[in-house]
């Protein structure tokens, strides 16, 4: 049986709750969404479009994997939870308003991360890095061209994920900084976790594809999900290995994974005929 609306990912509950900042996203409400104990979860995961056709602001054109999709979640408080599942505030509550919320909220919390989590970034590519991945037999890259972001998420069909990759490839530069002070130390950790990120696609990739000759297609059809199985995969790789919490761990890894895309170690490079 496929999974539903609400069989949501590991990846994609750690995500929320990273850039929750434990703070429901309702403007201006002061609820948390973590008891006093600091572990219980009394916050809950809402759907901007409905997860079933009784419910507020259905949309019968998305597919159950787009509506357990990370952009389709906002975590709020109960209390606001269940004012903006209310179908009488249907009009109040709209998809562009809670879209809207969301985007303000996460996005405080994405810019103000690294800066209280500096060493984040390193723990993470220090466990992926030095994890040992069997199979690790790769093809040789070919026609290694430049190609732009923008042609790679069309050439491969990435839908879903779009907006994991728009924001996180901002990220870009910090990267760049972190692996050049790696390499002056010769501890080679780049080039393994580029590796070991690329071993994991192929086996993922694998998993789609079969013994296919012609690939690509079936690579297009399942580009979303390639890239969702990847990022669990890399998660529950890094947290064996990083002593933090599980949602920032959960951060890093999208931070890395949406790099390791712009570095063509994830999906498909743009080919030119």
């Amino acid at each position: 049986m496929p999974p539903g609306p609400r069989d949501y990912k590991q990846s994609t509950i750690k995500r929320l709750h990273a850039l929750s900042r434990n703070e429901c996203a309702f403007p201006d409400c002061t609820n948390r969404l973590i008891a006093r104990d600091g572990e219980t979860i009394v916050g809950k995961i809402c759907h901007i479009e409905a997860a079933s056709l009784d419910g507020p602001r259905w949309n019968p054109h998305m597919t159950d994997d787009e509506r357990r999709h990370f952009n389709n979640l906002i975590l709020l408080c109960d209390e606001c939870h269940s004012m903006a599942d209310n179908r009488d505030n249907e009009d109040r509550f709209t998809v562009e308003l809670l879209k809207q919320w969301k985007a303000e909220h996460e996005g405080v919390a994405m810019y103000s991360y690294l800066t209280r989590q500096p060493s984040l970034l390193g723990m993470v590519i220090t466990a992926i890095a030095d994890a040992d991945i069997e199979n690790a037999t790769e093809p040789v890259p070919q026609n290694l061209n430049p190609y732009s972001i923008a042609d790679k998420i069309a050439y491969n069909d990435v839908q879903r994920n779009r907006v994991l990759i728009d924001e996180y490839k901002l990220f870009h530069r910090k990267l760049n900084a972190l692996y050049q002070a790696l390499e002056l130390e010769a501890s080679f950790k780049k080039e393994k976790l580029l590796r070991n990120i690329h071993r994991i696609y192929l086996a993922v990739k694998g998993r789609y594809v079969g013994g296919e000759s012609d690939e690509l297609p079936l690579v297009r059809a399942n580009a979303d999900s390639i890239i969702e199985d990847v990022q669990d995969e890399l998660l529950e790789m890094a947290k064996r290995n990083v002593q933090c919490a599980s949602e920032d761990t959960a951060f890093g890894v999208a931070v890395i994974m949406v790099d390791a895309f712009v570095r063509c170690k994830i999906l498909e490079r743009p080919r030119t005929s």
